[in-house]
């Protein structure tokens, strides 16, 4: 793999310029849609996580550079695994403080 091909993968000035352009407008929108009271709460909740997951993607390919290319499929399972371990580790650790809570209550 030449040097040339490692740089591409790694993304251009312009790619870093749209994933931070996108990241500000994912967040300006639901700061505005909390802040204004606008919307119902339903609405307001809906616009946040939806705009959050949204929000997840754009980081996924546009700063970490994780394609789902058939191609860069070790790089996705990768992460897929990787994410798996920390929802694991965190629910469960959430899990046992508040099963340790109630048993001492």
């Amino acid at each position: 793999m030449s040097s040339h091909d490692t740089a591409a993968d790694h993304g251009s000035v312009s790619s870093y310029l749209k994933g931070f352009v996108l990241s500000i407008l994912l967040t300006a929108i639901p700061f505005w849609a909390v802040m204004t009271g606008q919307m119902s709460k339903g609405q307001t909740l809906f616009v946040v996580v939806g705009l959050a997951i949204v929000q997840i993607f754009v980081h996924l390919k546009y700063f970490l550079h994780l394609s789902f290319k058939p191609n860069s499929r070790a790089n996705t399972v990768a992460f897929v695994f990787s994410a798996l371990i920390i929802i694991m580790v965190v629910g469960l650790s959430v899990w046992i403080i508040i099963s340790s809570n109630e048993m001492m209550m």
